[in-house]
Formats: structure tokens, sequence, C-alpha cells
């Protein structure tokens, strides 16, 4: 789908929720953060803002941004250090927004009633004051049991969480 085709669909819509996986954000030959292609992301969703659209972006690749920047080469197969590397790298992702907030959520969010009510009322709220959240899963707490999956499940998750 060309970029006019998609801007015409999203034309007439209020909130959009963006999914961004990691071969987008970084280079294939190295891993590490494509800035380019960042600014591009970047520029895109705040043109969608400043159009009046509210936007949600839900990122993946902090794991892999994570353990670029603090130079390990391999993905780490350690669960306490896969959580450590999302939880550096999704601080970097961040760095590239203008007015961005950090959503990180399990499934307990959703699970728990009053835990999705408050998850919400939260998006509303940001939404609201012109931030941009950035979502992920709450890598440095999730375990096994409690885990979305992939970002394309947390994409449609909070696509319907946020209508």
């Amino acid at each position: 789908m060309d970029n006019q085709t998609l801007r015409e669909r999203l034309k007439d819509k209020k909130r959009i929720v963006v999914k961004v996986g990691s071969s987008s954000l970084a280079h294939a030959e190295t891993g590490s953060i494509d800035l380019i292609k960042m600014e591009k992301l970047v520029r895109e969703l705040t043109d969608l803002h400043n159009r009046g659209k509210e936007v949600i972006l839900v990122s993946s690749g902090a794991i892999a941004v994570g353990r670029k920047t603090i130079g390990m080469k391999d993905r780490p197969s350690q669960l306490s250090v896969k959580q450590a590397c999302a939880s550096i790298g999704q601080a970097r992702l961040m760095e590239y927004n203008q007015i961005a907030s950090q959503v990180l959520m399990t499934k307990n969010t959703l699970v728990n009633g009053e835990n999705r009510i408050n998850a919400r009322n939260t998006f509303d709220t940001l939404l609201h004051m012109g931030a941009i959240p950035i979502v992920n899963e709450n890598d440095t707490i999730s375990t096994y049991e409690i885990q979305f999956g992939d970002n394309d499940t947390l994409s449609a998750v909070v696509a319907a969480l946020v209508q």
C-alpha cells in the first residue's frame, strides 16, 4: 500500500495505533539503530499528531536496541539479561520522539478489570495531553506465563483497548 492510499484510509480516523517491528528500526547488516529510518518514523508520527490525530506507537526492538547500546553482540538467552536489555532499549527508543510517554503492559493489564480500566484511562489522558504513547510489553517484569508473545498481538490489544 503506497503512502497516498494509506493517508486516505487514515484521513477520517481520530486515533491511530502504529506497530513498528525491529527490522524497521535497525540496519540489516549490523543490527544498530538506523537513524534515518528512525527520523522518518518520528517525522511521520509527528505529522499525524500535528494533523490532530491521536497516535500510539507499539514498538518492537527494545531488547535489540538495548543489547546494542551496551555492546552485547549476540541476542541474550537468559531472561534477566533480556529484561535488562529491554529496559535500556525502551529508554533509547524514546529519545527520538517529541512529547513521548512510556506505557509498559503485561497480560495482567487486560485480565484484571480494574487494571484494564486504568490503562484505558491512562491512554485517554496521555492522548488528551498531546503525548505520543510508546507502548511495549513490560519485558522487565514479564515472565513466560504472562507474556503477550509478540508485539503484533500487543498492538491489536492496544488498538482494541483505545478503540
